[in-house]
């Protein structure tokens, strides 16, 4: 999955949005912090292919996109919006292919404006991004190619504070990076950054009004970095694992901080925090849990409550583990608990 697949609804309860085989599924709290409902399939009997995005707007409403074959050696990107979590999600409704058609580019990745609007992005055939944007009175624009060369799997998209996107993407030596300059606009390129980055380790979060900070991990040393565009890329502590951090902000002992995870290579989940766009001052990892599966992935969110809530997956096994922050100082957690 692409994107943060643990997420709080507008009506107060969290969900979970799971990868399985050929489809994509999702979950709910039946009340919040309550017993969880089974999981469902989105969109019927309709085949996906792997690999899902996930992005949440300011109204509590999920936008999901994915991949789905059309015959051989041909897809489709298909759209889906999720209103409630004790509702359905809307079918899977197609949104077209960059190319007009051909296979499968790459993987998608999810942003929701300020005015609910879904921005869709995908590398297309050439290598470079593209982008798909609903209308604010339903439907889409066109297709806009927003260029690029060498794209790698699994770029970003994050919508700041100011409810202006940003896309990054990896490149060899490097990311790119795509910003809006006023609402509804086409995302243009901007400063990007020269890094050895790791594939597939992109993770980005709105950290103030002005800025969104993208995490990745330096594929010579290891290290997680953190970087804001007009800034250097900071080197924060050694990656506990493979693939992107879950990141989200959240205060600890009165002080606005970012918080992470990661599944360690140890095979427990990792945090780690610091001051809120305070790299300089470091973090360190704490393991919490038991021991995961390989395949187990992360998740951060905050509940109705604002009380920080942490998620493992395993896609293998089906396992999917919660925990909630006590209330209590520092970062203590309560037991791991299966749902």
């Amino acid at each position: 999955m692409n994107g943060d697949w643990l997420l709080l609804g507008r009506d107060g309860r969290l969900s979970v949005y799971l990868p399985s085989d050929d489809a994509a599924l999702w979950r709910a709290e039946r009340v919040p912090g309550g017993a969880w409902e089974e999981p469902r399939r989105i969109g019927g009997d309709q085949r996906l292919h792997p690999g899902f995005a996930v992005g949440r707007g300011t109204d509590g409403y999920t936008h999901l996109a994915a991949w789905r074959p059309t015959g051989t050696g041909t897809a489709t990107l298909v759209h889906s919006t999720h209103f409630r979590p004790l509702l359905a999600p809307l079918d899977w409704q197609p949104a077209g292919h960059p190319n007009k058609q051909g296979d499968r580019t790459g993987t998608p990745a999810v942003a929701v404006d300020a005015q609910g609007r879904a921005h869709l992005f995908v590398r297309n055939g050439g290598g470079g991004m593209s982008m798909l944007a609903q209308k604010e009175k339903g439907g889409w624009d066109p297709w806009r190619d927003l260029k690029g060369r060498n794209v790698q799997e699994a770029p970003v998209a994050v919508t700041g504070r100011s409810g202006l996107v940003d896309l990054y993407a990896a490149v060899p030596g490097g990311i790119m990076h795509w910003r809006q300059e006023k609402p509804g606009a086409r995302p243009v390129p901007a400063e990007g950054t020269d890094a050895p980055v790791r594939p597939g380790t992109l993770r980005a979060l709105a950290t103030s009004d002005e800025n969104t900070t993208l995490f990745f991990t330096d594929d010579e040393t290891g290290e997680l970095c953190a970087w804001r565009p007009g800034e250097k890329a900071v080197p924060l502590v050694a990656a506990a694992g493979p693939g992107p951090v879950s990141a989200v902000r959240c205060e600890i002992d009165g002080h606005d901080c970012t918080l992470l995870a990661q599944r360690s290579a140890a095979g427990r989940v990792v945090f780690a925090a610091y001051p809120t766009e305070q790299e300089a001052v470091g973090a360190a990892w704490t393991e919490s849990g038991p021991a995961l599966p390989a395949d187990a992935m992360v998740s951060l969110a905050l509940d109705a409550d604002g009380r920080l809530v942490a998620a493992s997956l395993s896609p293998s096994t089906g396992q999917l583990l919660l925990t909630r922050r006590k209330d209590e100082p520092g970062l203590a957690l309560g037991a791991w608990r299966a749902v």
